[in-house]
């Protein structure tokens, strides 16, 4: 497995592997970040349309 690895992070497909895995990381991050900002505003809008439909 090492074996692996190791010959996936010095070739050129261990570099791609690597620019995906950053580029997911970082998608992630904003994901997560927008959830985080509007996450609270969607809770409130959520429980006025439940409460006005009661």
């Amino acid at each position: 497995m090492n074996r692996l690895v190791r010959s996936l992070w010095a070739g050129e497909e261990g570099e791609d592997i690597a620019e995906y895995a950053v580029m997911l990381a970082v998608i992630l991050v904003i994901v997560v970040g927008t959830l985080r900002l509007i996450g609270s505003d969607t809770n409130t809008v959520f429980s006025n349309v439940a409460s006005t439909l009661q």
